[in-house]
């Protein structure tokens, strides 16, 4: 079992992003244990920000906790946060999301994902953090066909906006590791589903369109021979991991301060087989058998066939890889969905 340091609650925590789905769970985990976070977010209407707010109120109602409205693509605000608050380490989850959304917007995605980061690797540059973690995703791996994906595998070939500008940011986290001496950590996490999730999601979307009494879009032509594949991840998975790589930064021995890992449960299931699993956990919180109304379609620009996480390297860093079924998981979703919008 490898060793790794536990977290040290006497270091300043920048969480960018604080009100999002991942960033409120490792902030309000972080908080628990006594450190101090200050949490920046735009607060964007990407998707309903009364969840954001939801999320934002549960966090302060820690002492410890600092929000800053602001943008991260704004560099004199990312400038001010770090000369007012000095962070020891960074945890960047700010960035525009969703892989359809790119099409429409692309605009959205180079002002967030990359020149907001720029900004982030400047501020690490003259304020030297100790650690730079930052959201990558499992779309750099494009359409990749050898599963699972491992780390070593040609990340290339994007079939997206959303993912090159995640392959953008781990060339320029290693560039800025490479040259300012900055331990730096990306994840590329796999289909984040949970409690206070984000509605852009499928199985959040699933939910909405159920009680809409509309039917729910399934992309895969209805092919179950060639259904779509995916590693869906518990959202207290990926805090897990995320806090037990917090104090473990790279310490170059053995390579550069740079390195990436991948965040999966690696355990994929059938877009059908989780669409179902949803069904029945919906059943179980209403008291009253839930099906869907099904509409199928072909997939869409951007879209992979399957997502399939390779988690060793993570486990040889720090002994730890996702673990939570999806019955588990998304009976909690559907627990919190049905309380949070008073449905009985």
């Amino acid at each position: 079992m490898p060793t790794y340091q536990p977290l040290n609650t006497d270091k300043t925590y920048l969480i960018t992003g604080a009100a999002g789905f991942i960033g409120y769970f490792l902030s309000r985990k972080l908080l628990t244990q006594g450190c101090r976070v200050i949490g920046i977010d735009n607060i964007n209407d990407y998707y309903d920000v009364k969840l954001k707010y939801t999320r934002l109120e549960e966090l302060k109602a820690f002492s410890k906790f600092v929000f800053v409205e602001g943008d991260i693509s704004d560099k004199t605000a990312v400038s001010q946060v770090f000369e007012k608050y000095k962070p020891d380490i960074v945890v960047n989850l700010a960035a525009q999301a969703g892989v359809r959304y790119s099409l429409e917007n692309p605009d959205a995605y180079i002002q967030s994902n990359v020149v907001g980061f720029f900004h982030i690797l400047e501020a690490c540059r003259f304020h030297s953090v100790e650690h730079l973690v930052y959201a990558s995703s499992s779309s750099v791996y494009g359409a990749n066909k050898k599963v699972p994906f491992e780390e070593a595998d040609s990340v290339d070939h994007p079939v997206s906006l959303y993912a090159a500008t995640k392959k953008s940011n781990e060339l320029m986290a290693y560039t800025y590791s490479h040259l300012y001496h900055i331990p730096a950590t990306g994840l590329r996490f796999f289909t984040v589903y949970g409690p206070l999730g984000r509605p852009d999601m499928a199985y959040f979307g699933f939910a909405q369109k159920y009680f809409a009494g509309e039917a729910i879009q399934v992309f895969n032509n209805g092919d179950l021979a060639n259904d779509l594949y995916r590693d869906f991840t518990y959202i207290d998975d990926i805090v897990e991991g995320i806090e037990r790589l917090l104090a473990n930064p790279p310490d170059g021995k053995n390579a550069a301060l740079h390195r990436v890992f991948n965040i999966g449960n690696n355990q994929p299931e059938k877009l059908m087989v989780f669409i179902t699993t949803l069904e029945k956990c919906l059943s179980k919180s209403m008291g009253k058998e839930v099906v869907f109304k099904k509409k199928f379609e072909p997939m869409k620009p951007g879209d992979v066939p399957a997502t399939y996480a390779s988690t060793d390297l993570l486990y040889q860093a720090i002994g730890f890889k996702p673990a939570t079924t999806i019955e588990e998981g998304l009976q909690k979703f559907t627990d919190w969905y049905c309380k949070y919008y008073q449905i009985r």
